[in-house]
């Protein structure tokens, strides 16, 4: 049995009693990052084996996890915030089960980009979420794409590009397309900027950029 365990954005009170439930009756507990986990788990008075799952290690022992998955094990992954598997790790494992026959439950719980969504003020009836653009890469392609792009766009981004990213929504959006970044959600300092794109960016630009981002972006008007 494989478990996918959405983990608190920020506060700590964002986890469900089910996930703490699940995580002690765990054999294994599978980390994007042991000691971030480390403080969720503690905090929940959960102490369990806990062992690293990540990008950098995920495609050498996708097949031995999935091979303790067929003797009985029960394991459950985490991410460092957020559901399993929404731009971090989770793929490989849960196909491996899936091929294998082996039973997936994926819990409801926290994904930075739905409150961001519905913060954003834009219509959420149609969206497309694109996680982080491609750095160098594929950028120029994926923009072309989104500049045809009617739905609302949901994007993630870093502090240190998020200023760089806004300047070149502008060039190939506009600067009047509306917009709307948050920060920090869940967080002390939460905050949700609303305006068009040059509004946003000059905002940012003068007043610098802290937390993690999510970026909202209002598609192309209907011909």
């Amino acid at each position: 049995m494989l478990y996918i365990v959405p983990t608190p954005i920020g506060n700590l009170a964002d986890f469900t009693f089910r996930a703490v439930e699940v995580l002690k009756q765990a054999d294994l507990i599978l980390a994007e990052d042991t000691r971030t986990s480390s403080v969720l788990l503690n905090h929940y008075g959960i102490h369990k084996p806990l062992s690293p799952y990540h990008q950098h290690n995920e495609h050498k022992i996708v097949d031995h996890l999935a091979e303790q998955l067929e003797n009985g094990k029960v394991i459950a992954l985490l991410t460092d915030a957020g559901t399993p598997g929404i731009s971090d790790p989770a793929f490989l494992l849960v196909r491996a089960c899936v091929r294998k026959g082996i039973r997936v439950e994926c819990l409801p719980g926290a994904t930075a980009f739905v409150p961001a969504l519905v913060n954003s003020g834009l219509p959420i009836n149609r969206f497309c979420f694109e996680g982080f653009l491609p750095l160098k890469k594929g950028r120029h392609t994926m923009f072309t794409k989104l500049v045809q792009e009617e739905r609302t766009i949901v994007l993630y981004e870093s502090p240190m590009r998020l200023v760089k990213t806004l300047a070149e929504c502008i060039q190939w959006f506009g600067p009047d397309r509306p917009c709307s970044v948050s920060r920090e959600l869940t967080k002390k300092f939460e905050e949700t900027v609303r305006g068009t794109l040059q509004e946003v960016h000059d905002h940012f630009a003068a007043k610098g950029v802290k937390g993690e981002l999510v970026l909202v972006i209002g598609g192309k008007e209907e011909d």
